[in-house]
């Protein structure tokens, strides 16, 4: 029977059978006293070896335990620091806010914390600067002074367990990504100033609510304080929730608790908290550099709830008072044996007639729709790619909820999910439109058989395929979620990607793709959207096209789609070095696109550096980025002209191979690229004629 009758059923048996079974239920739970929930977390060190620290600590992005101080360090220690970020997240959510009342917890912490500045952080911070050409400061992720020094620490409240923030001054508190209703609150141990940000110097704290600008600021040289001496320092915090009043404390490790606050003031973080949220460190770098290692934590919180008891209307409450029942009158008529005969009745009834009707349409969808049959689910290890049911998707995505979708185009919705293989875990489901695939014309076989196949293939840099559904004419394919994002947010919203990061996220898509080719597959949908970055900011390639027109010769079709993954690399390139689409920041309609300016530089034998966005600086490497344009323009090329394969590519990038020189002229055409398909005009995605 389907679910919606058995929801039917069950309404009318509550409604008609038991009339006043909900009124009851309701009324006699009422509130009760108001008991203390109270959570402690203590951590004299962060030993690697301790069972305790594996369970209940999660690091993220560039955080590890240190086996030499036995203390948690972010970023780890590399020979490059730059550019990093990373958290540090106490695994279970602690309860911080009570709904009923939207009464903040109260709380307090202390830990022992030290900034240790690598030895060469001055060579750095001299060899790299921020600011534009017009001396004004961008909001990128590199650092905007020439002191030493990291960006700083944070003792930080998030929603999740999952998220890693920007480096630079974003203090890996915040990213692109997180939008007005991610709620953070955290406190700020800042050692470097950045003005853009309102810091009034470079060793400060500040409290920081749902933004990266603090809301108070205070100079931590006023308690004899100076963050980057090297010295392990400790700090307290004490928050009073009933009274919505904060205290911060900040001295010398090892000493007592100093009697002068660093700030003292009536502070409100309901707005900013959910009931229950993960408390932490995060930290960050950017040009500067420096080491943030936390030696030791204790957290206690305390929140209010209220009791759920049973109303005092109970049988002792009757006999106490001396009232007996009022015997049943042998003239009054039965009235709750009628009413559930009636309901009876009715749901026979009901039952009958959904019975039929079910099996009617049952036998109508079996003549008319090609339904594939239902295979046997045999047990299989945890995440291994399998095949989901309807209903299963159907309550992963909440129905397809619009409330759950991250966007769509004119084949395909993607919703964000919650999926049973081997644990509760983030997805993402992108279900492709039937309308899509008839007016196409596509063969759904093969593309249900692409699908498995590609699910089968494991990559660092491609984004594993958890799943699919083939049902009522429908496919739909589950992938692992990605925190951070896709590549584009990170372009083309707020802030700037470092080119370090840009850099090696062109090598990761090339090392993906070369690796699909290699096994005779192909993306089919290359693009910057396309592209996700993880909790380490290593980039990932997913959202496959599949769909496609189909050709005669699987073979052909594989060689076909292979030169345009590669042609379509090539515009990514160049996207990725100028930070904007291929056809964005045009103002008019007969102006060049992306792909069009690039070969006008290398005709008219500029430097094809001036490609670059602007609002990187200088903070860039010359002979990379001419490396980088180049290979785009070569994959850009007709194959009878050299266009070479993702193979080739990877050498190029990896500097094994030298570059061939590129052909002199400009491009006579270029063809434009079909969303639709997934390919450009002709199949070839050729410039040349």
């Amino acid at each position: 029977m389907y679910p919606a009758s058995r929801l039917l059923l069950f309404t009318l048996i509550v409604a008609i059978g038991c009339p006043t079974s909900v009124a009851s239920a309701e009324n006699k739970a009422t509130n009760g006293p108001v008991i203390n929930v109270t959570k402690h977390i203590c951590f004299p060190d962060f030993s690697p070896y301790s069972s305790r620290i594996n369970q209940d600590v999660t690091l993220l992005g560039r955080a590890s335990i240190s086996q030499v101080k036995k203390c948690i360090q972010i970023p780890t220690q590399e020979n490059d620091l730059r550019h990093m970020a990373g958290r540090a997240i106490y695994s279970s959510p602690i309860r911080l806010l009570d709904p009923a009342t939207q009464t903040p917890a109260s709380f307090q912490t202390t830990f022992s914390f030290q900034f240790q500045t690598p030895l060469n952080a001055s060579n750095y911070s001299s060899n790299h600067s921020t600011t534009t050409s017009s001396g004004q400061f961008s909001l990128d992720d590199t650092d905007t002074s020439t002191s030493t020094g990291g960006s700083g620490l944070t003792f930080i409240i998030v929603p999740d367990e999952f998220t890693v923030g920007r480096p630079g001054p974003w203090l890996g508190m915040l990213n692109d990504v997180c939008d007005d209703d991610y709620k953070v609150v955290a406190v700020e141990f800042d050692a470097h100033q950045n003005p853009e940000f309102g810091d009034p110097n470079d060793n400060h704290v500040g409290i920081n609510l749902g933004s990266i600008v603090s809301a108070t600021a205070v100079n931590a040289s006023e308690v004899g304080v100076y963050l980057k001496d090297g010295s392990i320092h400790r700090a307290w915090i004490f928050y009073d929730g009933q009274k919505k009043h904060m205290a911060i404390h900040l001295g010398k490790d090892g000493e007592n608790l100093p009697p002068k606050p660093l700030f003292s003031g009536p502070l409100d973080l309901s707005p900013f908290l959910k009931e229950y949220m993960f408390v932490g460190f995060s930290a960050s770098t950017g040009n500067c550099t420096q080491i943030h290692n936390i030696m030791s934590w204790n957290f206690t919180s305390t929140s209010q709830a209220s009791l759920r008891v049973p109303s005092a209307e109970t049988c002792e409450s009757k006999i106490i008072s001396q009232e007996p029942p009022r015997p049943r009158s042998r003239s009054e008529p039965p009235s709750s044996f009628l009413i559930f005969l009636a309901a009876v009745i009715l749901l026979l009834a009901v039952l009958i007639n959904l019975c039929l009707s079910g099996r009617r349409k049952h036998k109508e969808s079996d003549e008319n729709n090609l339904v594939l049959p239902e295979k046997k689910q045999r047990p299989r290890p945890p995440n291994k790619p399998r095949r989901f049911t309807r209903a299963e998707i159907s309550s992963a995505t909440r129905g397809f909820s619009e409330s759950q979708i991250l966007g769509g185009d004119e084949k395909s919705v993607t919703y964000k999910a919650m999926v049973q293989n081997g644990g509760c875990n983030n997805a993402v489901v992108k279900r492709f439109l039937t309308r899509f695939f008839e007016v196409q014309g596509l063969d759904r076989r093969r593309v249900h058989k692409e699908i498995k196949a590609i699910s089968k293939i494991r990559h660092p840099n491609l984004v594993p395929i958890r799943g699919w559904c083939f049902d009522n004419k429908e496919a739909v394919v589950v992938y692992d979620y990605i925190p951070n994002g896709s590549l584009d947010k990170w372009l083309y919203g707020v802030g700037v990607l470092p080119w370090t990061r840009r850099f090696k996220a062109v090598k990761d898509v090339a090392e993906a793709l070369s690796y699909l080719h290699s096994n005779q597959l192909a993306h089919k949908n290359v693009k910057t959207s396309s592209v996700f970055l993880d909790v380490s900011f290593r980039a990932v390639v997913g959202d496959f096209g599949f769909v496609l027109p189909s050709f005669e010769s699987t073979r052909f079709e594989s060689i076909v789609s292979q030169t345009a993954d590669v042609f379509n690399f090539g515009v990514f390139i160049l996207e990725v070095v100028a930070g904007r689409g291929r056809g964005r920041g045009r103002a008019n309609p007969g102006e060049m696109d992306l792909l069009e300016m690039a070969w006008a530089l290398h005709e008219g034998g500029e430097k094809k550096v001036s490609l670059v966005e602007r609002k990187m600086g200088s903070v860039v490497n010359p002979d990379q980025v001419n490396r980088v344009i180049e290979v785009g323009l070569l994959c850009s090329l007709n194959e009878n002209r050299g266009r070479p394969r993702m193979e080739q590519v990877v050498e190029y990038l990896n500097l094994e191979k030298p570059i061939p020189e590129l052909p002199p002229g400009r491009p006579v055409s270029l063809f434009p690229y079909s969303s639709t398909t997934g390919l450009c005009s002709g199949y070839t995605c050729a410039p040349f004629k």
